[in-house]
């Protein structure tokens, strides 16, 4: 009798996953998190190095040195955020009321690192240095409950990954805001003060954000808090071993957000002295709103290639969009060709490692038993956001100061623009090349992911059938 109750769970169970629908309007407001952070965060990777060297007045090592430092530190804090949100028990749920807590000091931390104070070059040093790490730490702490909260709000792999697409499309939605008419907006408020005018600029988009954000909290629920176990830091770190699949995410993540990031800081020196053209900075930071067609594309395009094929393909065709822009020249809109190609591959490779991070939590809880979402989507999301940042950017600017790049020439050596042009163009196509190579061998995991499903389903099954005895 006990064994029929048990099958008539596990069945039961079986038909909740399939039929385990997240409502439309819940996977738009999840993607308002992801809109509101990358309408402010995106600006710290974009436009970064170009603002401390040629706004606030760093020279271009020292921020380098400046951006490695303060994501360095911040990506030590990725796992403890992880630990801190798995170990989160309030009445709005486990990840949900981190948006409420961080909302404000997210956003303000933001506006005052794009602030320029009245300050001797030792103290603006400092001051960028402790802004920098404060806004990095404050985004740690947003961006880890934004991954994390994925797999509580469905059991369903195929709900996520489509609430997932959402959120990328709107999270490349606040991207093009941020990168399209930051700069002109800064020019239009500061009236020839560009200091001024940045500040003011963050500002309004810091109030934006913050409106967002509590749009997104107000509509989240998760599902199954109650039932959730709270697990040590030993056991959250255990959750890790032999979790194979977990380990090539973080580094194919890894090096992509290292890739992306080196690309993003040299964008704007390629323009400016390259290409002798600053306003194409805005022109072509806006059309990378292009990628929301891969990202929209992603759930249709994995039913047929899986998840390693889409995202080998996607990291391919930023691969290919690259290279059209180093043989392009000066040629803008053969440029532009290829800029479209690297946008497309490249947010939608993204899309792939968020959705997949959250299949690694279930593979640990398949492989230990232990379900450690906060600690293993941190270090497979925000880590590798943090980490592949900070030395992307580094490795930037330390080319550009090897070859003698300074702020304050308006025309540049012929060294420091091939220096310029090999970081915008070489350096990631070499280190998107590494994270495909990864992803092929994720190809082995992928193909246990019904069995891993279909197993949870029944150990939970059984635990209620326990329980209810």
């Amino acid at each position: 009798m006990s064994s029929n109750n048990t099958d008539q769970n596990v069945a039961a169970a079986q038909a909740m996953l399939a039929s385990d629908k997240l409502p439309f309007h819940r996977k738009l407001t999840y993607g308002f998190t992801d809109m509101a952070g990358d309408l402010l965060f995106t600006l710290v990777g974009s436009y970064m190095l170009y603002f401390f060297t040629n706004v606030f007045g760093l020279a271009v090592g020292t921020a380098g040195s400046l951006l490695l430092l303060g994501r360095f530190i911040d990506a030590l804090g990725a796992p403890v955020m992880g630990v801190l949100v798995d170990h989160t028990h309030s009445k709005y749920g486990k990840n949900r009321p981190w948006f409420l807590w961080m909302a404000l000091p997210f956003t303000i931390s933001i506006w005052l690192l794009f602030t320029t104070p009245s300050l001797g070059s030792t103290a603006k040093i400092i001051y960028a240095g402790a802004m920098y790490i404060i806004a990095e730490l404050a985004y740690t702490a947003l961006s880890t409950p934004i991954t994390s909260v994925l797999p509580n709000l469905s059991a369903n792999s195929d709900e996520r990954t489509s609430a997932n697409s959402i959120r990328m499309v709107l999270g490349n939605v606040g991207n093009f805001f941020a990168v399209t008419f930051v700069m002109p907006l800064a020019s239009f408020l500061g009236n020839g003060n560009e200091r001024r005018g940045w500040s003011l600029a963050v500002g309004l988009y810091a109030v934006i954000a913050f409106i967002i954000l509590m749009i997104a909290f107000f509509d989240m629920r998760e599902k199954n808090i109650a039932e959730e176990k709270i697990i040590t830091i030993r056991e959250s770190v255990k959750a890790t071993k032999k979790n194979w699949p977990w380990v090539l995410i973080v580094l194919a993540n890894l090096l992509l957000w290292t890739a992306y990031s080196a690309r993003n800081a040299a964008l704007p020196y390629y323009f400016q002295y390259n290409l002798d053209n600053k306003s194409l900075i805005s022109i072509f930071n806006g059309f990378s709103i292009i990628q929301i067609i891969g990202m929209a594309s992603v759930p249709f395009i994995v039913k047929y290639l899986h998840k390693w094929g889409t995202t080998v393909l996607m990291l391919g065709m930023t691969m290919v969009g690259q290279i059209w822009i180093g043989f392009a020249g000066t040629n803008v809109t053969s440029a532009l060709i290829g800029w479209f190609l690297a946008c497309i591959g490249s947010g939608s490779a993204m899309t792939m490692f968020f959705s997949m991070v959250g299949d690694t939590v279930d593979f640990g809880e398949w492989k230990t038993g232990i379900r450690a979402n906060g600690f293993l989507t941190a270090m497979g999301a925000s880590f590798c956001i943090q980490m592949g940042s900070g030395i992307g950017s580094f490795v930037a600017a330390r080319i550009l100061a090897a070859f003698g790049f300074t702020a304050a020439k308006a025309v540049q050596t012929a060294g420091s623009l091939s220096a310029i042009s090999f970081t915008f163009v070489w350096v990631p196509v070499i280190i998107y090349a590494l994270s495909a190579v990864c992803m092929v061998f994720y190809r082995k995991w992928e193909k246990h992911e019904p069995i891993v499903t279909e197993e949870l389903a029944e150990r939970r099954a059984r635990e209620e059938a326990t329980t209810e005895e």
